[in-house]
């Protein structure tokens, strides 16, 4: 049997973020933006890494607790390097 070769019918334009055919590139943030991003992600490690953690994965769970300080680090930078007006 033959399978013929289609192009999707979404082609991305420019770099695409997430990698995967077809999805929607991710646009620049702005900095206060990126922060709250950082430290959402820096949240769902810490979620993940107690959850691994119940489930008796300790090895997993490690690497997730160990990486959400790194998101917590880069937020910080980031708000330092752009020192963004404080929050009302």
């Amino acid at each position: 049997m033959f399978i013929a070769i289609a192009r999707p019918a979404v082609e991305p334009q420019g770099p695409d973020a997430v990698a995967v055919p077809g999805s929607p590139a991710i646009a620049n943030l702005t900095p206060r933006a990126l922060h709250a991003r950082l430290l959402d992600n820096a949240a769902r490690r810490r979620l993940r890494g107690l959850e691994r953690k119940r489930c008796g994965r300790t090895d997993d769970a490690d690497y997730w607790l160990h990486a959400a300080p790194v998101a917590v680090k880069k937020a910080s930078a980031l708000r330092e390097e752009r020192s963004f007006a404080p929050l009302p």
